[in-house]
């Protein structure tokens, strides 16, 4: 939460952002008008690429690493250039880090409602907005339980088909 607040620092209209752009337009002789950007969807935006990117770089950096540097040469031998290796070596072999790190980014985000609450005001509403205030502000507890569920079902449902399409993680060592 601290990190969002930061956010708020930084995007509302005499906040760092507009404070250093002014700044330069004004070394520039451009006339400023400060960015309107908080609160509004674009700083929910920002905000939770901020707060949920290491969720998806770190599984495509593990898939990455584990390529073998063989099968780059092997392509260069074969006359890939660096557009079809990456088309047809690195993309194929990271994808289980992809959908690993689309899983493991979607999770989290579809149950988030301090992000868009802190940087939206009220409004910007996602699906753990939705689920949060039917409990506290429209006192509708089923339709929160019933949204709750779907998001349950959705997820195992990604869940499933990643353990089923890209298998449990284990490796199988040739010996």
């Amino acid at each position: 939460m601290i990190r969002i607040y930061a956010w708020v620092m930084i995007l509302r209209s005499q906040g760092v952002l507009n404070s250093s752009l002014a700044w330069i337009f004004g070394l520039l002789n451009i006339p400023f008008t400060p960015l309107d950007i908080y609160p509004s969807q674009t700083a929910v935006l920002i905000g939770m690429v901020y707060e949920f990117l290491p969720f998806m770089i770190l599984p495509i950096f593990t898939s990455l690493e584990k390529i073998e540097p063989n099968l780059y040469e092997a392509a260069s031998d074969l006359g890939a250039r660096s557009w079809s290796t990456f088309w047809r070596v690195t993309l194929p072999l990271s994808m289980p880090g992809v959908v690993a790190g689309t899983i493991l980014t979607f999770i989290p985000v579809i149950g988030t409602f301090v992000v868009s609450d802190i940087l939206g005001g009220k409004q910007v509403i996602l699906v753990g907005n939705l689920v949060q205030r039917q409990f506290l502000d429209a006192r509708n507890p089923p339709f929160g339980s019933a949204a709750s569920i779907i998001l349950l079902i959705l997820t195992l449902v990604m869940t499933l088909y990643y353990t089923r399409r890209f298998g449990l993680g284990e490796e199988i060592v040739a010996g």
